[in-house]
């Protein structure tokens, strides 16, 4: 198990870590094939057909060996390393999408660029005299093609007169975006191979080709090749900027032959930070909150909503949501204000949620969830993703299209009701109430459009269920006399294993509202780990 994910760096930061693999020449061949003359020869079938290849050969680690003067360079010295903006590609143009690189670290971490134009493709090489190297004493010109450490793009996002970051590429198959008054928080991966096992493998995106946008109001277009051990793969992002940017993914994973099969293969993997929330607090710290996600959302595709608030757990959590089918999920930023963070340099509230929406059939599987300790806000510690029943065979093709759209205050919320706050703990008791300090006690608030149609004094149930380790001992729907709104009070005791050498497990908890039968909201989970 890994101890923690590195964070996604801000811009113009070290790139995120990966298992880096080598540059594929038959890519670089197709490149310079194409580059001779063919108009728009490039689509996800040739860059499929590279990763089908790749598929048939044995993996070949890349190599990290890079400048001495780079593999010596602090991390601070790495951040003077700026790329000019006279060098910005696509800027002359005056188009709606620009890109620049990042440098490649002290660590070795490149990738192969290429442009799509009416004329064809060709190579963007790096050119040492793109980057403003600060105060570091480099000899640049001597280190050769380095490739780069990332790309970058940039569009009206904000301003009709100033490009803001869009989207960015960068470390292993990481990728984010924004939607306009967003802030950089959580990540997309390509893909995750074996996450919750004892050593994950990270695939990463070698090559990169980035089309020249064309029409004014049309995507951005961006085709990536994919490497690891035992995966390759085929990408295509369509990039279409607004209030919600929306990411479109196309994409085609090969496995490869290997003795060591892999055991979890997680489809559209997100990857966010919670160090700490409304429902686990973190005494000593001005700040209510400090997360870049507070809960996953999952829609199945028989209609029922789920909602589960994230946590720091004391050591890894993996739990899952099995379905014949998936309508949608994501990690989700729903406390949209600013007192839930009271941080005026993080701005928690303008960090984006991520909504994965399938756009072809992802058949059974599961969403699985996984949760581990960070010591601060500068971890990544969660991911999610949806993980395919049936496993594809060596060699055989796994077509995937789905989209992410990068929400803000206007996201994806379930129909009828939804969970807008849940809190853990016990409020006044009396003394000599030994039994409370047994049970765990949570209030949730909800709203929504059933609940807002609810005549006056309408009874409403709270359904709840505990594990077969615990029993509910109190469960009660009520209004909120203060906001009008309805909260659910629900505790809960953890009852003693027959054999006391049994080690203690999670209690799992499901919870929502009814009236007449008709549910009222999403479901309510929880896991109480101590």
């Amino acid at each position: 198990m890994q101890a923690f994910f590195y964070r996604f760096k801000p811009a113009g930061g070290l790139p995120s870590r990966a298992s880096w693999a080598s540059f594929s020449a038959l890519a670089c061949a197709a490149v310079l094939a194409l580059g001779s003359g063919q108009a728009l020869a490039w689509n996800l079938e040739d860059v499929a057909k590279l990763a089908s290849q790749r598929a048939k050969t044995p993996f070949k680690e890349a190599s990290h060996a890079v400048p001495a003067e780079l593999a010596k360079m602090e991390y601070d010295d790495y951040r003077d390393i700026r790329f000019k903006p006279d060098s910005t590609l696509w800027r002359a143009d005056k188009l709606a999408y620009e890109a620049n690189f990042f440098h490649v670290g002290r660590h070795g971490d490149s990738v192969r660029v290429n442009e799509i134009t009416a004329a064809g493709v060709k190579r963007v090489p790096y050119d040492p005299a793109k980057f403003n190297f600060g105060k570091n004493n480099l000899s640049p010109k001597s280190w050769g093609d380095l490739g780069y450490g990332g790309v970058r793009f940039f569009s009206n996002l904000n301003s009709p007169t100033y490009k803001d970051e869009l989207i960015v590429f960068s470390g292993a198959s990481y990728f984010r975006a924004l939607g306009s008054g967003q802030l950089y928080g959580l990540s997309a991966r390509g893909l995750a191979v074996d996450t919750a096992g004892p050593k994950e493998e990270f695939p990463r995106f070698t090559d990169y080709w980035l089309e020249k946008p064309a029409t004014e109001g049309a995507p951005l277009t961006v085709y990536a090749l994919m490497d690891s051990e035992r995966m390759t793969g085929a990408y295509r992002f369509d990039v279409k900027p607004g209030e919600q940017t929306v990411t479109e993914v196309h994409a085609r994973i090969f496995m490869r032959p290997s003795d060591k099969p892999v055991t979890t293969l997680g489809l559209a993997p997100l990857t966010s930070m919670f160090f700490f929330g409304e429902n686990q607090p973190r005494p000593g710290d001005f700040r209510p909150e400090v997360h870049d996600s507070d809960g996953l959302m999952v829609a199945t595709g028989d209609g029922e909503w789920l909602w589960r608030p994230l946590q720091n757990p004391a050591s890894p959590l993996v739990t899952s949501f099995s379905m014949k089918s998936l309508k949608g999920f994501g990690l989700m930023q729903r406390d949209r204000a600013f007192r839930s963070y009271e941080d005026t340099e993080a701005r928690y509230e303008q960090r984006p949620s991520a909504w994965v929406t399938p756009l072809n059939d992802f058949g059974a599987g599961r969403v699985e969830l996984l949760q581990f300790a960070t010591p601060d806000e500068t971890h990544d510690n969660v991911a999610a993703y949806w993980v395919p029943e049936k496993m594809p065979a060596v060699g055989q093709p796994l077509d995937l299209a789905y989209q992410i759209a990068w929400q803000g205050k206007t996201q994806q919320l379930p129909p009828n009701g939804w969970v807008t706050q849940s809190r853990r703990g016990i409020g006044y008791s009396k003394p000599g109430a030994d039994a409370l300090g047994q049970q765990v006690q949570f209030v949730i608030d909800f709203a929504g459009p059933a609940l807002d149609a609810l005549p006056e004094g309408a009874k409403v149930e709270a359904i709840t269920t505990a594990s077969a380790n615990a029993r509910v001992v109190e469960s009660l729907a009520y209004r909120n006399p203060a906001t009008g709104a309805w909260r659910m009070t629900l505790r809960v005791e953890r009852l003693k294993p027959a054999n006391a050498a049994e080690p203690v497990q999670p209690i799992e908890l499901r919870a929502f509202l009814q009236h007449n039968n008709q549910t009222l909201s999403e479901t309510w989970t929880n896991l109480i780990t101590n």
